[in-house]
């Protein structure tokens, strides 16, 4: 493999700001954990399903083992994916890599589904293995990461992060080339971080609430793209074109419901984070 390839705020919103940005327009479909509704969360055969499935980019969350590796597993604790106990900070590698990481889903009834009993669908995914995946995709797919907080190791999440990056050419693109990696946090202190040691790579403000200092649109130094959840959009759907007022692009998570996808994409957001991406691809006909 070539490695140089590749609780909602009370704020309140004037109701005299309604404009929407109209017509249609390209938005981007993220795998949320990859294809994770078809397959098991952040296996390997999540995300092959979701290429396959034609998603313009894959979404992981990553944390740092006891022995420094870069995991794809969203909860600090490994009990509700794996067959195993403890938090992932406290393991190494080779103790994650003998858990079944993809049973917990069960037995698929799609036929086309990837075989749950198949190492892809239950080894645990290092984000090394799956810059791989993404560099032998044949096409551009593009990767958002998010770095989990707090967690034990504090700044060492990101100095990781971005050695692999650039291990992988990833973390300053050529000129006038879109990025292929951003990385996205609920962590303003986070993504401060990986704005130091890699300015070339994008970043995402996630937010689950809207606090009183970004209620007019703004973001934390230097962040050019939000992540509303879709909770926050369907209760301030206004609060997209603010964001867009201030200059940034708006990714959102995570947009599941045909009717999500439908108000998303009237509000010309530039991303869809969604667990179904070939439902998603279906409604916006490009399946």
């Amino acid at each position: 493999m070539d490695t140089g390839r590749w609780h909602h705020n009370a704020v309140t919103y004037a109701r005299s700001d309604r404009d929407i940005r109209p017509g249609p327009h390209t938005v981007s479909v993220v795998a949320h954990r990859g294809a994770s509704e078809d397959a098991p969360e952040h296996t390997l055969a999540a995300y092959r399903r979701a290429i396959e499935d034609g998603a313009d980019a894959l979404e992981c969350d990553v944390r740092l083992t006891a022995d420094g590796h870069l995991v794809c597993v969203h909860d600090r604790r490994i009990d509700r994916t794996s067959n195993g106990r403890g938090a992932v900070s406290g393991l190494e590698l080779a103790d994650l890599a003998a858990l079944d990481f993809g049973s917990w889903k069960g037995q698929a009834t799609d036929k086309e589904a990837p075989d749950r009993k198949s190492r892809d669908s239950t080894s645990v995914l290092t984000l090394e293995r799956l810059l791989g995946l993404i560099a032998d995709a044949g096409r551009r797919v593009e990767l958002a990461v998010e770095t989990k907080h707090p967690t034990r190791w504090a700044g060492q999440v990101e100095d990781r992060l971005i050695q692999l990056l650039r291990r992988y050419g990833l973390d300053a693109p050529p000129p006038g080339a879109p990025p292929p990696v951003r990385v996205m946090s609920f962590s303003a202190r986070s993504l401060h971080r990986v704005r130091i040691a890699a300015p070339a790579v994008p970043t995402v403000y996630l937010m689950q609430f809207v606090l009183p200092r970004h209620r007019d649109g703004q973001l934390p130094p230097g962040v050019r793209i939000a992540g509303p959840s879709i909770r926050i959009v369907r209760n301030h759907p206004t609060y997209v074109a603010r964001l867009q007022r201030a200059g940034h692009r708006v990714h959102v998570w995570t947009v599941d419901e045909p009717a999500d996808v439908e108000l998303c994409v009237r509000l010309g957001v530039d991303a869809l984070i969604t667990n179904r991406p070939k439902q998603v691809l279906s409604q916006l006909g490009r399946s």
